[in-house]
């Protein structure tokens, strides 16, 4: 009997974390069965995605259990990344790479009949995220997990995502992103954790029980906020982290009282109000109501998070509070968190009854904040009246540290009006406002940019007088992108080609393609890399044809600009070189140029007018370029609807031409061209954000560099910038601005893209015409260079050898080593 016994625990923990194929293939069909519980003769390649997911998560949660329980019983210090964005991307593909089971998925599923990439093919996007920001904060989950970091991502589960992207006549439309719509295998719902969001309401004073004078919060809504969790693995190790995202509930979710009295929505009406609160990213903020519920939004996960941690510490750890310095970093990605800091202190000052100095010393000593932008519009600033309506004993806590904090102030820089005033917490300009970055960079012990361009720009404007008054707390930390999804899973031809020339060790020391320049004159290496760009433009070509019906030639140049569409990251400066390029032609009929095939990708704001008129533009040049015989043998266009991180697996493995062309000085840093750099891209781009850091890693011969610096923008700026005089003087940029203006894209629609002409020529924030002559003539330079293939290889395969530095593990070590102080935990099974 004990014989059965045993074998039968045998087989379902084989069942449960067997790694082999036969095991894959028994558990995939018993999630079938049980999970699923389709016949048969009903089952689709969705249903097999559902079932290897489920099959995949199941060998993750034992690495799951044991990761919590270790960092637990060492006493182990914890990262908490609080982000408002998760971008996640498809996670089946990603988490068979880092369990390294995808040779015996592919295998498994074979002998069910079913195409690996078909069914892997299935999973829907968690659009959790609006770009670069929510991608980063995914890329750095990884990099946790994989260097055996204990960590865990605080955020929100929106149940309807980022816009779907569709076009209409050129014009973008949003679409609803229903990514639950058929659930989600990867998340583990636990009910039993939750926690209460107090909102709105008022303060009271009352005295506690020893005599002290106290403060109690009134609140006039309170929210449910329910954790779903997403166990995120590292790659080739047991270490399993987590990503906790919460969703709100009503505290009492149906009225029976008011049902039975015929009061049908006043039954529901606390339910639908409750769950609005995580209902869709982003809410347009234009509104009072959606500025409110952008703030609730913030609150709301800030909250549950911070009372979460506070549980494992009571707990599960059984360590005081005041401890929580030595076990939880807790880091604010961007603004978005940064109500955080007042949220901390008033449990600690509040509930936990500590004294403000030592609550104080506990909250700087547990935040970091990283600033990820320069623009002002994104360092958050709430109205007063809105801010203290919805929070307001944050808004009493927020008065305290700005009293306290200016007393500082005054101590350092004596007889300082101005500095005081520039300083505070407070804004007067403009009505008064609560300054978010200020909070956050007054509450944390460490701030940080995301390049080196970048932190030295805080540290010169944005946030200049805070860091001459803490200048030890300030520092740089460029951002990195996870080599496993954006070489290893979405470039499985380059993959293939770099562990045949210098091992698989890349994989997690990005340092090791340096090893790729000893082959870098070798003809044989050279032609099987430009097999490789091939076979990926080939495929991106493929998707295209399906997805836009333009169809494009693999052997011309790929030059491509796909991010958020944004008028500083200028997408248009491109589109007025396309428009020159087409002039050219039309011209001059005997004109030979390269061949070159332009893609764009990224999404407008739903409000951004200046945005949807630039999405507009490129798809109307586009719609003239693709179907004019006289041009389109040389040149063709396309927009790839709905840029997201499953097509971008496409899109970065096929550019020959990486577009990074912002105004210098106003990227923070980007991402975008760290994985067109790993992926052998050659950039053209100005001295912003990273591309500093890039060419200089690539060398400035293999890097095609045009524009202003941020320097010259500022000093142009200064001088009292008119656009309109670089038309004057530019015969052929006038050309273009004008068949813009005469309808040559619109049908002869004069007045559809007479806001961008008329913003280009009287406003021109970010300086698209004082670039435009530099940029064309780099544009000339990369053609030149595009004809010469053997010195195109040689400068591709030396983008991809210098690219480790842009590595998020490389990035996630320096912030554990030099911010959280938080070191590896080796994880046994």
């Amino acid at each position: 009997m004990t014989d059965v016994v045993n074998s039968a625990a045998a087989e379902a923990s084989h069942l449960r974390s067997g790694l082999d194929a036969a095991d894959l293939r028994e558990a995939i069909t018993d999630h079938l069965r049980y999970s699923i519980g389709r016949p048969a003769a009903a089952l689709r390649p969705d249903h097999y995605y559902r079932a290897l997911a489920l099959a995949v998560r199941d060998r993750m949660q034992d690495n799951r259990v044991a990761s919590t329980q270790q960092s637990l019983d060492q006493g182990a210090k914890v990262t908490c990344y609080l982000s408002a964005e998760f971008l996640m991307g498809p996670q089946l593909g990603n988490n068979l790479l880092n369990l390294q089971i995808e040779d015996a998925a592919r295998a498994a599923l074979e002998s069910l009949g079913q195409d690996y990439d078909e069914v892997l093919a299935c999973e829907p996007e968690p659009g959790l995220g609006n770009g670069g920001l929510g991608r980063l904060a995914a890329c750095y989950l990884d990099s946790l997990a994989t260097l055996e970091r204990p960590a865990i991502g605080y955020g929100i589960r929106y149940e309807f995502g980022i816009f779907k992207q569709e076009f209409n006549d050129g014009w973008q439309v949003e679409l609803t992103d229903n990514w639950l719509a058929n659930g989600n295998p990867w998340e583990i719902a636990k009910p039993d954790v939750n926690y209460l969001v107090n909102w709105g309401g008022h303060t009271e004073h009352y005295i506690d029980d020893s005599g002290a004078d106290r403060i109690r919060w009134v609140p006039r809504q309170v929210i449910k906020g329910v954790a779903y969790d997403t166990p995120i693995q590292g790659y080739g190790v047991h270490t399993c982290n987590v990503l906790t995202l919460w969703s709100a509930r009503a505290v009492e979710s149906f009225a029976l009282d008011a049902f039975n009295t015929g009061d049908y929505y006043k039954a529901v009406e606390s339910e639908v109000t409750s769950e609005t609160v995580t209902k869709v990213l982003y809410p347009n903020d234009e509104p009072e109501a959606g500025k409110r519920l952008r703030l609730l939004q913030q609150y709301f996960f800030v909250s549950c998070s911070l009372q979460h941690v506070v549980h494992i510490m009571d707990d599960l750890a059984d360590v005081s509070l005041q401890e929580l310095p030595q076990r939880f970093a807790l880091q604010l990605n961007d603004t978005h968190p940064s109500i955080g800091v007042a949220e901390l202190m008033r449990i600690l000052v509040d509930e936990r009854r500590l004294d403000w100095d030592l609550a104080w010393s506990i909250t700087v000593a547990t935040f970091g904040y990283t600033n990820h932008t320069l623009l002002p519009e994104a360092l958050e600033k709430w109205p007063l009246g809105l801010f203290g309506e919805s929070l307001p004993r944050h808004l009493e806590i927020i008065y305290e540290i700005n009293r306290r904090f200016l007393d500082e102030v005054r101590a350092k820089f004596p007889g300082d009006v101005d500095r005081v005033r520039r300083m505070s917490l407070i804004g007067e300009e403009g009505g008064q406002t609560v300054k978010m970055a200020y909070l956050a960079t007054v509450g944390s012990h460490a701030v940080n940019g995301v390049a080196a361009l970048h932190s030295d720009l805080l540290k010169a404007s944005v946030l200049k007088d805070f860091y001459e008054l803490w200048p030890e707390r300030f520092s740089n930390k460029t951002n990195g992108v996870t080599p496993r999804r954006f070489l290893a899973l979405s470039n499985p031809g380059l993959r293939s080609l770099l562990d045949d020339t210098i091992g698989d060790g890349w994989l997690t020391d990005l340092d090791r393609l340096r090893g790729l320049e000893a082959f870098v004159d070798d003809p044989q290496f050279r032609q099987r890399w430009r097999e490789v760009k091939r076979s990926n433009k080939s495929r991106l070509s493929e998707f295209l044809l399906a997805s836009t019906g333009v169809e494009l030639d693999p052997t011309w140049m790929f030059d491509i600009q796909v991010k958020r569409i944004h008028e500083y990251k200028r997408q248009h400066l491109s589109v007025l070189h396309i428009i020159r390029q087409y002039f050219r032609l039309k011209m001059d009929p005997t004109l030979q140029i390269a061949p070159r095939a332009y893609v764009f990708g990224g999404k407008a704001a739903p409000g951004y007018y200046m945005a949807k008129r630039i999405i507009k533009l490129i798809n109307a040049v586009g719609e003239t370029v693709n179907h004019d015989p006289d041009v389109n043998r040389f040149m063709k266009i396309v927009f790839v609807p709905n840029f997201n991180v499953q097509n971008a697996h496409l899109i970065y493995p096929a550019a020959n031409l990486s577009e990074q062309i912002s105004t210098a000085g106003k990227e923070a840093s980007g991402t975008g061209n760290m994985k067109f750099m790993l992926n052998g891209a050659l950039t053209i781009g100005t001295l912003d954000g990273a591309n500093v850091e890039i060419r200089q890693e690539a060398g400035p011969e293999n890097f095609f560099l045009f524009g202003l610096t941020e320097d010259e923008v500022e000093r142009v700026k200064r001088e009292g910038y008119r656009p309109s005089e670089y038309v004057d003087r530019n015969d052929e940029l006038k050309a273009v601005l004008g068949l813009i203006s005469s309808g040559q894209f619109s049908h002869g629609d004069t007045e559809v893209f007479r806001p961008l002409v008329d913003n280009l020529l009287h406003d021109d924030p970010f300086l698209v015409l004082a670039d435009y002559a530099s940029y064309v003539a780099c544009q000339d330079e990369v053609a030149a260079a595009w004809q010469d293939s053997d010195a195109w290889s040689h400068m591709s395969i030396l983008n991809t050898a210098r690219s480790g530095k842009f590595s998020s593990d490389r990035a996630i070590t320096e912030y554990c080593d030099d911010i959280w102080n938080v070191g590896p935990v080796k994880v046994e099974i």
